[in-house]
């Protein structure tokens, strides 16, 4: 993972920690449910959001060494990889 990717994401966590900690004092405060439920989707929402950065960033990094790369094993366990991974995300 690059160093900038690397930071971002450990960013974006932080505050999706922060979001799921506020999401359980709602729950405990007995908040009302439509707005918990939006405060769960913008966890999901910024989870995605992640997901796509360290995605770009294999693809950008270890999937282009591999492409690029002499070893037709690799290539294919990169490209298996990916499309194990984009086709569990589409369900």
């Amino acid at each position: 993972m690059k160093p900038d990717t690397r930071k971002s994401a450990v960013s974006r966590l932080a505050r999706i920690e922060g979001q799921v900690r506020g999401i359980s004092k709602m729950v405990q405060e007995d908040r009302y449910c439509i707005d918990v439920v939006r405060q769960v989707q913008a966890v999901k929402a910024a989870l995605s959001g992640l997901e796509q950065l360290i995605l770009d960033d294999h693809i950008e990094t270890c999937v282009d060494h591999a492409l690029t790369g002499d070893s037709l094993e690799d290539r294919r366990e990169k490209v298996d990889e990916l499309v194990a991974v984009l086709g569990k995300r589409r369900k």
